[in-house]
Order: structure tokens, then sequence, then C-alpha cells
């Protein structure tokens, strides 16, 4: 379903909680509230009932993504991202009388390229059909997608994400994809509060997308937000999608329930138009919560559809599914059956610009992300949970392999200080990475200056530090500038770290009863008295040759 198609229809025709059209007799009233009340006070019994009873959630999504065409499903209107309003529509778009649709072969390859990536099931023969319902920016009064026969069934989509007390456990999981479809986007509402009117802008209106509907196998707002991650990164590496959520081209709706583990599902809500894997995993999870609270006090759950506000933190109730909506799907009569050929099947003598062939398509797939994580992980020797956020970062892995190529410093050490240093600095400041004062080529010079042994590494994050409040300078003219060279006198490293035992007589005492972790602490007074110009390892060599040479005092 296009994602403003939102069922108006039913809403001018109730009033309160009841239908105009099923209203009851006056002699029902009486049993109806008997009936109510009988219910509510066994809900709210069953509720202090099962309250020690574990709740199990269960979440499935449905992800319409714009497909990469430089014009519409069915017309030849160009597909610009925020172009003058109603400046990118073909009479089609606008459903004149007497226009036919005429289907985009591009649209079409990246339907399948996106099946076989999601290892779906190919139909060599799928079918169009009309879905009925009424809204402003629906021009038609009817959206053409598949609904009896898609274009790939039955596949899979793996994924993985970091869990533990320090996100550094990696598991894997699997949700099933039940099916891919191709359908026409709607246009757009722009509603004026201030002048009391609707405005409607139908550049939108036509915009080939695929639906990819996902089984109900996960279970929380980490999970969905993880497997939609994993399907934006897919569709990048194909292609298919530019699967930028910020311009609406990956939306996602949620479909949510809650029931008690080895009983039946529970009554689903459906939280639609999400646009933010951030703002997914938060009104999943205070969907879930929301739905346990009601049931645990009594109350119940309506099939219904909700809205996340970002701004509040919670999901909003926008309009009741108890009634099913008839959309009356009827055959595309516009559009004939669309075949699909393999090598085997395909006709001799056939252009290629004719057919779309699934084998060669099948052949030009890229590397896809589980690749890249394992060359990741090969080629650099680094942890496999750190190539998932090296890949899941926009643009991190362009940043680290920058950075790899300009230093000596071995891989290792350099994804530690990029997934800590620089990506915490990111995201404590809300800053993409392309948009980080600290580029590559700056933090390479920095890290070379670090493993030449010029400077510490405590030193090191001065200087990060003073590099991300955009000075611009270079780190080797910070480190002149604020005289953070290693000091390499060892007669003054020596006083210093005589100096600074003289004055932590208690903690010598401890270290030399046997408490050797101690140590640490007179190392960082050390590091501390020196602004970060000691090396550590050079510190801790001196300290114990002179713990070992200094008397220990004896009890009186």
């Amino acid at each position: 379903m296009a994602a403003s198609a939102i069922g108006c229809s039913r809403r001018w025709f109730r009033a309160g909680n009841f239908n105009f059209g099923n209203v009851a007799e006056p002699r029902c009233w009486k049993s109806l509230v008997l009936a109510s009340t009988f219910f509510r006070s066994a809900s709210k019994t069953a509720g202090k009932q099962n309250r020690d009873v574990p709740w199990a959630a269960v979440v499935g999504l449905e992800i319409h993504a714009q497909i990469s065409s430089n014009s519409k499903l069915f017309s030849g209107s160009q597909v610009q991202f925020a172009a003058p309003p109603n400046s990118l529509v073909s009479f089609f778009d606008a459903s004149l009388p007497g226009t036919l649709p005429v289907l985009n072969r591009r649209c079409v390859e990246a339907a399948v390229t996106t099946g076989l990536a999601l290892n779906c099931t190919i139909n060599k023969k799928s079918l169009f059909d009309r879905k009925h319902y009424f809204y402003a920016d629906l021009q038609a009064g009817y959206q053409i997608t598949q609904h009896r026969l898609p274009i790939a069934v039955n596949g899979s989509l793996p994924y993985s994400l970091c869990t533990g007390k320090n996100q550094n456990e990696l598991v894997s999981k699997t949700v099933r994809v039940k099916q891919i479809q191709l359908e026409q986007d709607s246009g757009k509402s722009l509603h004026d509060d201030t002048g009391h009117q609707t405005l409607i802008d139908l550049n939108r209106a036509g915009v080939g997308l695929m639906e990819v509907v996902m089984e109900p196998d996960m279970c929380c707002g980490k999970e969905a937000a993880a497997a939609v991650r994993e399907l934006q990164l897919i569709l990048q590496a194909l292609g298919s999608s530019q699967a930028n959520m910020a311009e609406g081209q990956l939306r996602v709706d949620a479909n949510i329930s809650v029931h008690h583990p080895g009983q039946p599902y529970g009554v689903r809500t459906e939280v639609k138009n999400i646009n933010s894997a951030r703002f997914l995993a938060k009104a999943i999870d205070y969907e879930i919560q929301r739905q346990i609270n009601e049931l645990e006090s009594g109350g119940t759950i309506l099939n219904e559809t909700r809205a996340f506000d970002y701004k509040l933190g919670c999901t909003i109730a926008m309009r009741d599914k108890e009634g099913k909506q008839d959309y009356r799907f009827m055959p595309e009569p516009n559009l004939p059956p669309l075949i699909l050929y393999d090598a085997k099947s395909l006709p001799t003598h056939t252009s290629h610009l004719q057919v779309v062939n699934i084998d060669q398509l099948q052949e030009q797939l890229p590397d896809l992300p589980s690749v890249k994580r394992a060359k990741l992980v090969e080629r650099y020797g680094i942890q496999p949970q750190h190539s998932f956020t090296l890949l899941n970062e926009d643009g991190l892995i362009e940043f680290f392999e920058t950075v790899i190529a300009a230093t000596q410093m071995n891989p290792k050490k350099v994804i530690g200080w990029i997934l800590k240093d620089v990506l915490g600095y990111l995201k404590q400041y809300n800053v993409m990475v392309e948009e980080s004062p600290i580029s590559p080529l700056l933090l390479a010079e920095l890290l070379n200056l670090l493993e030449s042994g010029m400077i510490s590494s405590s030193a090191a994050k001065q200087v990060l530090e003073i590099m991300w409040n955009g000075e611009g300078k270079s780190p080797t003219l910070i480190v002149k500038e604020k005289k953070l060279e290693l000091i390499r006198d060892q007669n003054e490293l020596e006083h210093i770290c005589q100096a600074v035992m003289d004055g932590h007589q208690k903690e010598v005492e401890a270290i030399k009863k046997g408490n050797k972790k101690v140590l640490n602490k007179l190392i960082g007074e050390v590091q501390r008295e020196t602004r970060g110009r000691s090396d550590p390892v050079s510190v801790k060599q001196i300290l114990e040759k002179q713990l070992l040479l200094q008397p220990t005092k004896k009890n009186p």
C-alpha cells in the first residue's frame, strides 16, 4: 500500500466508536452494556493472573523502497527529489482519460536483482492488479500493484546485531522475506493549517516502489532496526535504491503484537511510515511496552494504525482497522502478465533489450555487505563486530581505508582510534562522517606521530580533541605549539617518578606488599605530572626499578 494511502473513506462514516450503518437496536443496549462489563472484569482478572508470566513480542515489517530510476514506473516523467511542486507530472500520472501505463524495464530489473540478493524465488510470470481506495493525492482512485502474483517470493535476509555489556558480541539472525512486489507511489498532500486547505503535489505520483514484506520473525526494536539497516546496505550495494530514509526513499511500517509464550499471537497494531532506523527501534519498543501495560491493567489491544511521534517518543492512534477494508482488487486490464526468462527459456534471436534475463542479472550481482565484511576481516585482521560498525556507518569504511593507506600503524590499532575516539565524537555531536572536522589524512598524521614515538597516547588524545574543536591546525603544529613531545631525558623522567613516589608512600607500601594493581595509579600520576608527555611503558619500567631500590618500612 502506498505510504499516503490511509483509507479516509472509513473516517467520514464513523462517530465515536460506532458505525452508523450498524447501530444496535435500543432493546439490545442493556445486554451490550452487561456483556461489556463482564468482558472488562474478566480481562482484569486474567491480567492479574498473567502478570507474572513473561511476555513475548512479535514484529513484522513492510518496507517500501523507492527504485533508483530516471523515470517513473509506468510513465516517462523524471524522478527528482525536491523538484518544484507538480513540475514532474505526465498525463498518465495525473490520470487523464485515455492514458495508458508503459512498464519501466529498469524498475523490473531492480526488483529482480533485489529478489536474487534476498534469496527469493523469482516468478517468471507475475501479474499487476488495481488496489482501489480514495485519497486526495491518488488521482486515479486506485494504485497499480502486485496482489495475486508478485515478482519475487519466499526469500530470507540474514542480519547480525551486536549484544552484550560492551556491545562486542555478534549475534546472527535471519528474517524470512514473504514477497517483493512492484507498485506505484502516490502523490503527496501538504496540509496548510493557516489557510485551512490541503495542497497536492503529484511529483511523487507513479514513482516506482518495491514493497518488501518480512515475516514476523523479530522480537524487538533492535532486531528490526538491524534488519532494515542490512536491507538498506544491500539495496545501496545493488544500486536498486538509494534507500535514503531522510528523503523518504525507504519507509517502514511495523506490525507489532505481544502474547504469552505457547499461546496464540495477540492482536497486532501497525505503526506507519517510519523513516529512521533509530526511530523504528524506539517506536517498536515503546509499542511493545504499551501493549504489555495495557493488557496487564485489564485493557484490550485494538487492531489499529498508529504513528510514531519522535518528539514525544511515543506512538499515537491514527485510525482503527477492526473492519477489514475492501480494496476491491481486480486485474489491471491495461498491463499484460510480466514474463521473465532465464538462460534455458530465453527465446532465440531475441534482443536483450526486449527481455529480462534472470541468470544474467544473477551473474552481475556485486559483493553484498556480508561479503564486504568478510573481506575486511581477512584483509585487515580486525574483529567481525568491527567490520559491522565500519560498514553500517555511512562513509566510515572509506574513512578507515584512507587512514590505513596513509599511516604506518597496524590496522588493529587504527580501528580502535576510529571506532572509539572519532566515532565517539561523531555520535556525541550528532555529526555525519563526511562532516567530521577531523579528516582521514589528519588522523593518519596524528597516528604516525604516535607510532614513531614522538608523542604518547594520552598526548594524542589531547591533540585529537583540539583538532575536533576545529582550529584547522595540523597535528604536528599542535604538538609543537602545545609542547606535547615525549620527554626524552631519562634523568628528568626518573626525577619526576621519584617525586611521585615520595608523595604517594601509601601506594608504594601497598605495591611492596603485593598489590601490583596500585602501580597503575602511580603511572597515571606521572602522566598527569608530565601532561601526557611521558611514555607509560618507560614510566612503568622506571617505577618498578625504583621500587626495588627503596627499602620497605618495618612495622613498629
